[in-house]
């Protein structure tokens, strides 16, 4: 066996110990992402993966977003791409990738299946994500920059581990899942902008269901095939870097880390609307704003003059006006065609511009606001920054009640701190 896979495996297979931290971070993680998911029913490619899985029938052995059930592996299918369909789920910034909608899916699936309890479900699901930010960090930015998309492709690595710790794996069919799940995992940033992004998150969730029924069914794989000469790292431009990778493994949660979407729009922009609240800009006041960003943004999140709703989501200069002229960026219908065509933002866009400057992290920028009264402020905003845990439950939790019904979300999170089954959470996804 190899360091590395063998480090993840024992990791994933053996007892943990977590902080209070670490455990409300989860819980809001779960909570945020079926909100997301539930809000994001009706997209298009909701409907479609909807009726694809339930038109095929099957054992109804879990639930979906928006009502009924379905096999293990459809089901992680259909909830891996509806939570992630409208783009608003958390983000890890150090793998680049979404971990919740890849692995929560697979991990509730399997609980629910198993009837486990909710602190099983818990367990599993930060395992599995931790083990997907970690190889993230294996592969490293060129695994990215080549053209993959990782919350897909480290994504099914960490569904396979959440759901082969529900189905009681020891770390030697741990290490096996991983090799299998080599085989499976994919996914392209080619696919960006259209239905196939969402597509991957539950492609993801579905490989590591199957991998991991397989391995409990005495399916016997090359359990060496994440890594080697024509291993997955090698054949996706992955950077091997086991000493980041593993730094901690057991003590430390990189999870921790992970960043809540507070606005729903391209994470790009969070850091600008952000200092923008810290500002607390409103339309009468401006007479320009400049906002400076990472290079990396400008071609991913600056279109100028937008004028349809997902080109708003990707606007600086439409989101900063949003928000100036008291639309709410939280709320995914605030994005429109209407909005885009507001007069007044229309005149306030024209008084921002954007810059690109590269003293700022991907997770940085820096806002100068200019005063029709002559006064100059300026603020940065990192989204790294240490939140307080308070202060994060009360925005993950205004977040999911402007999403669903509140007394739905004071349910799910009242179920998540106190305990129950894994089945009753489930049941709450149809909304």
């Amino acid at each position: 066996m190899t360091d590395f896979t063998a480090s993840l495996a024992a990791f994933a297979a053996g007892p943990i110990t977590t902080t209070l931290q670490t455990r409300v971070v989860t819980s809001l993680s779960v909570l945020d992402w079926i909100a997301v998911g539930r809000a994001g029913v009706d997209e298009p490619v909701s409907r479609t993966l909807r009726e694809l899985v339930l038109g095929e029938g099957g054992a109804e052995q879990a639930n979906l977003f928006g009502g009924g059930a379905a096999p293990l592996r459809g089901a992680a299918l259909v909830n891996g791409t509806v939570s992630h369909a409208l783009d608003y789920d958390d983000t890890h910034f150090a793998h680049i990738g979404h971990p919740s909608v890849a692995v929560l899916p697979a991990a509730l699936a399997a609980s629910e299946w198993d009837d486990r309890i909710l602190v099983d479900f818990l367990e599993a699901a930060l395992v599995g994500m931790e083990t997907s930010i970690r190889i993230g960090l294996w592969l490293g930015r060129d695994h990215y920059q080549a053209g993959f998309h990782q919350t897909a492709t480290a994504g099914a690595f960490g569904a396979a581990v959440a759901a082969g710790r529900i189905l009681g794996f020891d770390a030697s069919r741990m290490h096996k899942v991983l090799g299998l799940t080599a085989t499976r995992a994919a996914g392209l940033k080619a696919q960006f902008g259209t239905m196939g992004k969402p597509y991957n998150a539950g492609l993801a969730s579905s490989a590591g269901v199957e991998a991991a029924l397989l391995i409990a069914a005495g399916f016997d794989p090359n359990a060496v095939a994440l890594e080697g000469p024509y291993g997955f790292g090698a054949t996706h431009k992955g950077q091997s870097d086991v000493v980041a990778s593993l730094e901690g493994l057991g003590e430390e949660w990189f999870f921790e880390s992970v960043s809540h979407k507070f606005h729903a729009c391209c994470h790009g922009l969070h850091a600008a609307l952000e200092a923008a609240r810290d500002l607390d800009i409103a339309e009468p006041e401006v007479a320009e704003i400049k906002i400076k960003t990472h290079p990396r943004w400008m071609t991913v999140c600056n279109q100028m003059s937008p004028t349809t709703g997902l080109g708003a989501k990707f606007s600086y200069r439409t989101v900063i006006a949003m928000q100036a002229l008291g639309y709410d960026t939280a709320l995914p219908d605030s994005y429109s065609e209407k909005t885009c065509a507001d007069p007044r933002l229309i005149s306030l866009r024209d008084r921002v511009t954007v810059e690109a400057d590269d003293t700022l992290s991907e997770t940085q920028a820096h806002l100068t606001l200019l005063r029709r009264d002559g006064a100059k402020r300026e603020v940065t905003h990192d989204l790294l920054a240490p939140m307080t845990l308070s202060d994060r439950e009360d925005r993950v939790r205004g977040k999911a009640n402007k999403l669903i019904r509140a007394e739905d979300a004071d349910a799910i999170w009242s179920m998540l701190r106190t305990g129950g089954r894994a089945r009753d959470l489930a049941a709450l996804l149809a909304g």
